[in-house]
């Protein structure tokens, strides 16, 4: 099989989608004359013209806002921010416009949109250049939120999103664009909401999702030379997340560890957290653990950057501790 970068996989995805629907279209800053900040719509100007890949002004609110008016209107936009840090000004239309229309309208508009770019950190950007979203829009009912690990993920989870009725947020990552993967010649498409079993295990559960799984699958390596056989799920989609999936491994393993890159409060790990002791608290052998970055706006300093977030020994103490080693 062919191995490609994730910024490949993303462009395949969308051109995929715009040559099999002329709907689809692709808006951002510097996604056309410049291929893209991070050269994921590559060559798309020249294949799709003007109309359809489309150089916006840094004013984020403002052409999210033409995108989700537009995605009313039948077409089926992909917005495509430099940094999910700049959507927040963008997200009055997300949160408050495409997210809430459909409720709204009585069902009669619905808003076929993908918002997407990098999140999370990216090495040495400061505190408002660094930030994970994951958390901030899964709380809002009526968006999906999809976070991919690697390119084959990436492809079939963004057509997949394109292709959806509702709006999606997907998140990916500066320091990811670049990873390459196994990806297929030919069309798929991965259902939103399934969960990746990445790892099986025996002795407790990992799940995570996005860059961070990088860390994880290092730190399983390393405790599989000790004897410890961990399971590592990569949630993929984080809502709707695949409760299903992590549920039967707890209930095999009876230990779970929960890592993410955003902070800890009201964070993925804690609603995951509740709604595993509400479905399998019997079978728990220990109390739930999360690793998360530290509660601490994002620092400039390396070695604080160092401090703040997760790395494999962080995860392989915290699943010796589950089993009491």
């Amino acid at each position: 099989m062919r191995v490609i970068q994730f910024r490949e996989a993303l462009g395949e995805a969308m051109s995929e989608e715009m040559r099999r629907d002329e709907k689809v279209y692709l808006m951002g800053e510097e996604v056309a004359e410049y291929n893209g900040a991070y050269k994921v719509s590559q060559g798309m100007l020249d294949e799709f013209g003007a109309k359809r890949v489309i150089d916006t002004p840094i004013a984020e609110l403002g052409f999210a806002g033409i995108a989700v008016g537009s995605a009313m209107n039948g077409l089926r936009p992909v917005v495509e921010f430099m940094t999910w840090n700049f959507a927040i000004l963008a997200a009055d239309q997300i949160i408050n416009s495409a997210a809430k229309m459909l409720q709204m309208s009585g069902g009669q508009y619905n808003v076929p949109i993908v918002f997407r770019g990098g999140n999370g950190t990216a090495g040495q950007l400061g505190a408002t250049h660094s930030q994970s979203f994951e958390a901030f829009y899964a709380h809002v009912p009526g968006l999906k939120v999809i976070t991919p690990s690697n390119p084959y993920d990436a492809k079939g989870l963004l057509k997949a999103a394109i292709r959806d009725e509702n709006p999606v947020v997907f998140l990916e990552s500066e320091k990811m664009y670049g990873d390459k993967g196994e990806v297929p010649e030919g069309e798929y498409v991965l259902p939103i909401g399934k969960a990746n079993v990445k790892k099986e295990g025996k002795d407790c559960t990992i799940v995570s999702f996005g860059k961070i799984i990088k860390i994880v699958d290092e730190a399983a390596e390393a405790l599989e030379k000790e004897g410890i056989n961990v399971e590592v799920i990569d949630l993929r989609t984080i809502r709707p997340w695949d409760e299903e999936a992590v549920v039967n491994s707890v209930k095999k393993t009876n230990r779970l560890l929960i890592v993410e890159e955003s902070w800890p409060v009201a964070s993925i790990a804690s609603e995951i957290t509740y709604r595993i002791q509400r479905e399998a608290f019997d079978y728990l052998d220990a109390p739930i653990r999360r690793l998360t970055q530290t509660d601490t706006p994002f620092a400039f300093s390396p070695t604080l950057i160092e401090e703040a977030l997760p790395h494999p020994k962080d995860v392989v103490e915290a699943v010796k501790s589950l089993m009491y080693r």
